[in-house]
């Protein structure tokens, strides 16, 4: 038996638990390859398949968790520090809280299957006021299914994953430098990839305090409010006068954008990725006057200029809020 395979059934029990927590809270470490081999190890009677979903579970649970406090009590600060961690770009937050919103509370359990976006769910779980009760009730679901999804298939399959897992060895270090370098090829990918992302993303912002001056002396400016409708729920307060628009509704509705005054686009996703995604398309579109706001909503709120109230649209995720 090879030294690999005699790690893996010696400390088997703490390898899927690291694994899968590492995975959770955003590392960049494959887990579902580990709940294979744990399921097949269980098919070999090499480990309790009871003990392998349950170290799964408790693994989600613990990375969940994290984020899920960290979204509630740190709001949009979990969702910066989440993109300064994670390899996706900054619009994987945008394309969350789409899911989220379209989904509801069942983006909990679907989440786990679309990469990217299970570590981001939990956090904007809890940034959104999901109660304790309803995040414990369907993360829980979900990281079921998704442990029994990955360490059945390897139980039910163990025989054939425990033959080709000997063929594997027959090439020894070749295939650990080849899964080795095949990953690390993987994560030079994203890195480059985000970093190109963010490159085509900078252009000239306008600050709060230039557009504060722009308003105050009465220049006509155009104001669009890019968050989504959950977006409004947990803060239902805009730059007055502002136009509440999606970034998905904007680029159907873009011709209703005037061409011969300034248009300021702001959003709530960290860097400005979305405001700066939605001024890129609309200057393609021949509308040149249009900048980002510099730290969007938050900044401006920070330097306590007036906001407006909106009222709320609804509950269009059909959640029940934590009492704060």
């Amino acid at each position: 038996m090879n030294d690999a395979a005699e790690f893996l059934i010696r400390h088997g029990e703490a390898i899927v638990f690291a694994a899968v927590f590492a995975e959770q809270i955003g590392l960049p470490v494959p887990a579902i390859p580990v709940l294979l081999a744990a399921g097949a190890l269980a098919g070999a009677g090499k480990m309790s398949l009871a003990v392998a979903v349950l170290l799964s579970l408790a693994a989600c649970f613990a990375g969940d968790l994290i984020w899920y406090e960290v979204g509630r009590r740190r709001g949009r600060h979990a969702l910066n520090l989440l993109c300064r961690i994670s390899l996706e770009p900054d619009s994987c937050v945008r394309r969350t809280e789409n899911f989220f919103e379209r989904h509801g509370l069942r983006s909990l359990i679907l989440a786990k299957f679309v990469p990217g976006l299970s570590t981001i769910t939990p956090a904007l779980a809890g940034l959104f006021g999901v109660s304790g009760r309803q995040f414990l009730l369907y993360n829980g679901l979900g990281a079921l299914v998704w442990s029994v999804a990955f360490i059945a298939p390897g139980y039910l399959f163990s025989n054939q994953l425990e033959s080709m897992a000997e063929q594997a060895a027959r090439f020894g270090v070749s295939a650990v430098l080849l899964l080795g370098g095949s990953f690390a090829a993987y994560l030079t990918y994203k890195f480059a990839h985000r970093q190109w992302l963010l490159r085509e993303l900078r252009m000239a912002r306008i600050s709060p305090d230039e557009l504060k001056r722009l308003m105050d002396d009465g220049q006509e400016v155009m104001v669009v409010d890019l968050r989504g409708a959950m977006d409004h729920e947990t803060d239902p307060h805009t730059i007055p006068g502002a136009l509440r628009m999606t970034a998905e509704e904007l680029e159907h509705r873009h011709h209703e954008i005037p061409r011969d005054q300034d248009v300021i686009l702001f959003c709530a996703c960290p860097n400005e990725a979305t405001a700066a995604r939605m001024a890129m398309m609309l200057r393609k579109r021949g509308i040149t006057k249009v900048r980002p706001l510099a730290g969007g909503i938050d900044e401006w709120r920070a330097r306590e200029f007036p906001l407006e109230a909106h009222p709320p649209v609804g509950n269009p995720a059909g959640i029940t809020t934590a009492v704060k």
